[in-house]
């Protein structure tokens, strides 16, 4: 499955299926169940649209890190732009995450320089993928840490 998510035609697919399914699987399962997360762990996180002022629910991987945060790549399979929810952030960053069945609110930080490495080199270990994604794009793929409010 790595290989695969890791090509121009999965790039060009998946964000228009792979959101929809989970948003769909995590309603109908009460929020307890990602279909991706079966690859890669996975939250829903609820944002304030940065234009908008709405709350907006896009289902992500994350990867649980250090005391008892969560990393949020904003990959966007790997396509040119920076993936809607990651303006939100930057914008709102007080939101929350259904984790497991479980709504945790969360402020969400950018990172950058020496932090932002490290992590990076954390994410790429537990999905390969994101290394072709940033290969394939000229911009630097964002890269949050969200921690409990």
């Amino acid at each position: 499955m790595q290989r695969v998510s890791a090509t121009r035609g999965f790039a060009r697919v998946a964000p228009y299926v792979v959101p929809a399914l989970d948003r769909a699987v995590h309603r109908l399962t009460g929020g307890k169940v990602l279909l991706s997360a079966r690859m890669l762990p996975g939250a829903v996180l609820t944002a304030v649209g940065a234009r908008s002022g709405l709350p907006r629910r896009t289902p992500l991987a994350c990867l649980p890190a250090e005391g008892g945060t969560w990393l949020l790549v904003g990959s966007n399979f790997g396509r040119p732009g920076h993936p809607a929810w990651t303006a939100n952030l930057l914008k709102n960053p007080e939101a929350e995450i259904s984790w497991r069945g479980r709504d945790v609110p969360v402020r969400a930080r950018l990172l950058t320089g020496a932090e932002r490495a490290r992590a990076w080199d954390a994410v790429v270990a537990c999905w390969p993928p994101y290394a072709a994604y940033q290969a394939r794009v000229t911009r630097e793929i964002r890269l949050f840490r969200l921690a409990p409010r």
